[in-house]
């Protein structure tokens, strides 16, 4: 991405690239995407060491970025690893941590230092994209809360050391809730993620947490779920970018290696067209990520459109670009020790994470219509 970046800035997007690039050829990451834990704890550790995970949050939370520039360059070049450690866990959760009280957000400290995952338990059967689609519920019991209900496809769930979990408190508030991965009542079934990596599916059963465990007011949990899902959209519109440029990458040295009656099938017209339209597809969700890593930090509702329309933008090329290099690659784009089948993959998944195309293209008009300039 071309955002004007400061000497810090590109440092740190250098020191990422370079390490992805020695650290995590595509036969390291196979094997860590696909084992038990779904990552790599020693690699996570050095994530933390060189500071990437401290550039994902801004000083009040411990950390020394948490800009839209930040989160967008770290998740552009995770993407281009298509790495499998639990960044946007991380990310999210933390986000949450960080709205809460001084005990939860020193927490974020063991978080940044990579010796502690939190991650957010909020998806569920069942209630489509909307983030206040909650079935799970909270009732107070003395000084504390009962919760009940049922949280699906939490990522690195199984493997995560506490939980921020959205419950209802009544019909019209959402609460966030911290919770240790190992509290009675809670039960986890971990699986791996046919991208790599790993999530799980969560039970809460008369669970029990003191008053202390509720991030923020009992009715604040919508907003501060918001405010996690803005960064989440950008983090994986921005990783999407990166996904598609390597994607784009091996499919051009393909076809330059590729021959077909004696000539690489890269000289063959039909596909160079075919090509160029890629091409332009991923600048044009360049400028879509941009514009929003830009507006990140400044108007709520312009953040929210340029997000929804980065999201809509990168799913869509994504889309193009992972049938265009499946089908440009032949046979060889299905076999599992070939990199680009598992890029393609990524990018399909990449699509229904917070949200599709289709969500992102209605949330983009209903917020259109909400504009002062309408």
């Amino acid at each position: 991405m071309q955002l004007g970046y400061s000497e810090d800035h590109q440092m740190l997007s250098d020191t990422l690239e370079r390490f992805i690039a020695n650290e995590y050829p595509f036969e390291i990451r196979d094997k860590t995407a696909n084992s038990e834990a779904g990552f790599s704890k020693e690699l996570w550790e050095q994530y933390a060491e060189l500071g990437i995970i401290g550039a994902l949050f801004d000083e009040t939370a411990g950390g020394f970025g948490g800009t839209g520039v930040d989160i967008s360059l770290v998740f552009e070049q995770v993407g281009r690893g298509i790495v499998a450690e639990p960044f946007l866990a991380v990310l999210l959760g933390g986000s949450c941590l960080a709205c809460g009280s001084a005990a939860q957000r020193a927490m974020l400290e063991e978080v940044i230092a990579g010796a502690r995952i939190v991650t957010l338990a909020h998806d569920e059967p069942n209630t489509g994209f909307e983030p206040q689609s909650v079935a799970t519920t909270a009732r107070r019991d003395g000084d504390g809360w009962v919760l009940d209900g049922e949280k699906i496809v939490v990522p690195f769930g199984g493997v995560a050391d506490d939980l921020v979990v959205s419950a209802r408190t009544s019909d019209d508030n959402l609460a966030l809730f911290l919770v240790p991965a190992d509290a009675q009542g809670l039960t986890r079934q971990h699986y791996n993620n046919v991208d790599g990596g790993s999530s799980a599916d969560i039970r809460l059963d008369e669970l029990r947490v003191g008053a202390d465990a509720i991030i923020g007011a009992d009715d604040d949990g919508a907003r501060i779920l918001q405010q996690a899902h803005h960064r989440g959209v950008l983090a994986l519109s921005a990783e999407a970018l990166g996904v598609m440029a390597v994607t784009s990458d091996l499919t051009l040295t393909y076809l330059r290696d590729r021959k077909q009656f004696g000539r690489p099938i890269g000289s063959f017209q039909a596909l160079q067209h075919r090509m160029a339209d890629v091409v332009i597809a991923i600048e044009q969700a360049r400028s879509a990520v941009v514009n929003a890593a830009s507006a990140f930090d400044e108007d709520e509702l312009a953040a929210a459109r340029t997000l929804s329309a980065a999201k809509y933008t990168t799913g869509r090329t994504g889309q193009k670009v992972s049938e265009e290099a499946i089908q440009m690659h032949g046979g060889n784009g299905m076999i599992w020790e070939v990199p680009v089948a598992h890029y393609a993959k990524r990018l399909v998944m990449i699509d229904h994470q917070l949200g599709d195309q289709d969500y992102h293209l209605q949330r983009y008009i209903a917020l259109a219509d909400d504009s002062p300039e309408s």
